[in-house]
């Protein structure tokens, strides 16, 4: 148990409360879980099959290789090959960390086609419910949403809920790198929206992003990834209140973080329980990422910033009407996620979110939330805001300026 109080009827209370919480979200939600998955999945069958090719007579390596291992391999073929591969292991490629850029992109445009043909022959299959054919119909308008010109999917996987991580501007020159990280209930369905809640949805964030950067600083050449490549909890039930599916998160965005080309800054932008994934990963994050931003955050699952054990900057904010507030800030038993990152006590850098519009509208264009993420995302902390008198705040622009013109 983690605890944030000495007093003793505090911490009574505050256990109560947490169960409270958890059991109203058992009764209204219910257990959540994975889809039950037989035999391999496609990216599996991909990836063995991998392990079983070769290429001009050469065995190919294991595809779960260092990126640099990988990277070397790649760089040794020839353009030819490298094409080659991407066709007849699409999956397996699509989602190589170390793979080129640019070749996870074919791959990923090969894996979609091939799951778009799989989702329209199982709309006219007979043998699904009425329900199974329109959820069929459904992702098969998904695959060839993100199949159109001008998209770079940098990572795909059909299976269960799916997962999918996309690029917007130019990854493999980029002078600054952003990495959109949500929350809950965030899967190949939810991943683009085109409604009132586009900018809730990963794309929506990534290129409202994308666009603001840009606008706070045009001569720099940023790219923004949406990075929904890790199972999020469904729903609020007790897998969004425990950190199973973080820990599992946090290993794939590292993963991530450390196959990225060049040597640029990175910055997270991390929301709600996306947060929980980033605190997890923050102590073997790699020495490029320089900030951490987090927003209608349900904790970090640590005590204080200084707890994340991490040489990144760590930025936090929170809409005066976001609902997140109301969840208790603690852990107990593994259920919880520890402080509130938006505490005087957390020694985070408070950020203004004026205007962000609840729990989902940190994204939303003409929002202090947004300009102080593009603030961020290209290294202009002198253009970002802090919460009214935040000290810490106020301290650590003064230092973040000071470092960048270092």
């Amino acid at each position: 148990m983690t605890s944030f109080d000495t007093s003793p009827q505090l911490n009574v209370w505050r256990v109560l409360l947490a169960l409270a919480v958890v059991f109203v979200m058992l009764a209204t939600t219910g257990w959540t879980a994975l889809r039950d998955q037989r035999g391999p999945t496609a990216l599996e069958a991909s990836v063995t099959a991998w392990e079983h090719g070769r290429i001009d007579g050469r065995r190919l390596p294991d595809a779960r290789a260092t990126p640099a291992r990988l990277a070397r391999f790649f760089a040794s073929l020839t353009a030819w090959q490298r094409t080659s591969l991407a066709h007849r292991y699409p999956l397996a490629v699509g989602n190589m960390n170390g793979a080129p850029v640019q070749l996870r992109y074919l791959a990923n445009r090969s894996a979609l086609e091939k799951a778009r043909s799989v989702e329209r022959e199982r709309t006219h299959d007979k043998r699904l419910s009425p329900a199974g054919q329109r959820e069929a119909d459904r992702r098969m308008h998904n695959y060839e949403a993100l199949l159109a010109p001008g998209r770079h999917i940098l990572a795909f996987d059909p299976a269960g809920s799916g997962r999918v991580a996309e690029v917007f501007g130019n990854l493999d020159r980029a002078e600054r790198v952003s990495v959109v990280v949500p929350g809950v209930d965030t899967e190949l369905l939810t991943f683009q929206r085109t409604d009132r809640k586009r900018y809730a949805a990963p794309v929506g964030m990534a290129k409202s992003l994308y666009a603001a950067e840009r606008a706070a600083s045009p001569g720099t050449g940023t790219a923004v990834i949406a990075w929904a490549d890790y199972t999020s909890p469904s729903g609020l039930g007790m897998e969004a209140a425990t950190a199973n599916r973080a820990a599992h998160g946090a290993v794939r965005l590292n993963a991530l973080l450390r196959a990225l080309p060049g040597r640029s800054p990175v910055s997270l932008f991390c929301h709600s329980y996306g947060s929980v994934v980033c605190g997890l990963a923050a102590d073997t994050l790699p020495s490029r990422v320089t900030d951490i931003a987090v927003a209608g955050s349900p904790g970090m699952r640590a005590e204080n910033a200084a707890r994340l054990d991490t040489s990144a900057r760590v930025w936090a904010m929170r809409d005066a009407d976001d609902w997140i507030q109301d969840v208790p800030y603690l852990e107990v038993g593994g259920l919880g996620h520890g402080a509130d990152p938006v505490s005087a006590g957390f020694g985070a850098r408070v950020l203004s979110a004026r205007d962000a519009q609840g729990h989902s509208g940190y994204f939303v264009p003409g929002t202090d939330s947004l300009r102080n993420f593009a603030g961020i995302g290209v290294g202009a902390y002198r253009t970002v805001a802090c919460a009214g008198e935040d000290d810490t705040c106020r301290a650590g622009l003064s230092a973040a300026t000071a470092a960048g013109r270092a």
